[in-house]
């Protein structure tokens, strides 16, 4: 007992030191670039006094105050610091000079899932049930420290040095700061994209095309927080890669953490077909395909996949016990109850007066909410939007 005493007070004594140390460029030899954007670059680094490697992530301070990106970087370096979680890069150091802002993070040696597919084409479905099983572990852990990553792809899921799965990547997650507004969203045309060469390419084509589109993208600017697009002549902002974005995180009309699952549907599909199933020649038909999806996503013939998989990836996996429902207010499900005098109209007494209520009603306000769907819908509004297969 004794001596686990003595080694913790020497960890604890040798911690205190380090934090009290002050970190810069000079502690680092550089070994390598192997990423490099409109922000900056990542290098592969070696800290001198440990023989340590790391990923630096090199930020440029003029162009994150120039493109706005100070919330995006302030966003992730504080995820990286409340993450603690097997699925998650993990963030060793952070530390700023008068020109950059700097990220120490684990290096893992297997690249990303983006390589992967591009040396391998397409996965069985094996492969596929092992990456999701791991993807769906590692938003999973974001979603209980209360963040939405909203930038869920293949560049984003890095691979340790034995093949696992580690997100990375949290520029344009939500939790911590407030959601950046893009209100001009709400006004696009929402039209069907028109007919071009990439719709009329068979899948393999497909494939060939998307890869070689990926190909001359960098690691860096891949990931970069946000691309510029014009689209129905304007300017704007998209959030992360448009072929991996819900409908919703384009539309801002509010959103939850089932962006993220939606993400992960269209890399399943990638991941079985070859290319994502709204890849198009430019980004503005990319967004047109997202944004009416039901009309415009569709599994090609020539790839044959299981009926198990397309279900997995429309949310259509039929439910361990069927349920009977005979009408839309059947409630052969339910107990039975007597009827009670809730719904009557109160009439006040001496013991309780009208006024009672109406001094407090005060602590009711902006209770009154409506759906939009529950407004448009005729019938029954149904649990959740089927895709066509």
């Amino acid at each position: 007992k004794r001596l686990r005493r003595s080694a913790h007070a020497r960890k604890e004594t040798e911690f205190l030191r380090l934090k009290r140390t002050r970190l810069g460029l000079e502690d680092f030899e550089s070994l390598k670039v192997i990423g490099r954007g409109a922000f900056g670059e990542v290098r592969l680094v070696q800290k001198k006094d440990t023989g340590h490697v790391y990923a630096m992530k090199i930020l440029r301070k003029a162009d994150m105050l120039e493109k706005e990106q100070v919330g995006h970087i302030r966003a992730e370096r504080d995820i990286l610091v409340e993450a603690d979680s097997l699925w998650v890069v993990k963030m060793f150091y952070s530390f700023q000079d008068k020109l950059n802002l700097y990220l120490i993070m684990e290096f893992l040696p297997g690249g990303d899932m983006m390589t992967l597919l591009m040396k391998k084409d397409t996965l069985t479905e094996e492969e596929t049930q092992f990456y999701a099983a791991e993807t769906v572990l590692a938003i999973d852990s974001i979603h209980q420290l209360g963040f939405i990553h909203r930038d869920i792809k293949p560049d984003n899921l890095l691979l340790d040095s034995k093949g696992h799965v580690k997100l990375s990547d949290f520029g344009l997650c939500t939790g911590l700061k407030k959601a950046h507004r893009t209100e001009f969203y709400r006004n696009l045309n929402h039209s069907l994209p028109s007919d071009f060469t990439f719709q009329n390419m068979n899948s393999k084509r497909k494939a060939e095309t998307w890869k070689r589109n990926r190909r001359q993208l960098p690691l860096v600017s891949r990931t970069e927080l946000w691309a510029p697009i014009f689209l129905l002549g304007f300017l704007m902002c998209v959030l992360g890669t448009p072929d991996y974005i819900a409908p919703e995180v384009f539309m801002q009309t509010g959103y939850n953490k089932l962006c993220d699952w939606w993400s992960l549907g269209v890399i399943m599909y990638e991941m079985l077909i070859g290319y994502p199933p709204f890849c198009s020649e430019t980004p503005q038909e990319t967004y047109k395909k997202v944004m009416n999806w039901k009309e415009t996503l569709t599994f090609p013939p020539e790839v044959p996949i299981s009926e198990k998989a397309k279900d997995l990836i429309l949310r259509e996996r039929p439910a361990a016990i069927s349920i009977e429902i005979k009408s839309i207010d059947d409630t052969s499900n339910f107990d039975e109850f007597p009827e009670s005098d809730i719904l009557k109209p109160t009439v006040a007494t001496s013991n309780h007066p009208d006024t009672d209520y109406k001094n407090k009603d005060w602590v009711f306000v902006n209770y009154t909410y409506k759906r939009f769907e529950g407004l448009t819908a005729r019938g029954a509004i149904p649990s959740y939007m089927k895709a066509a297969k």
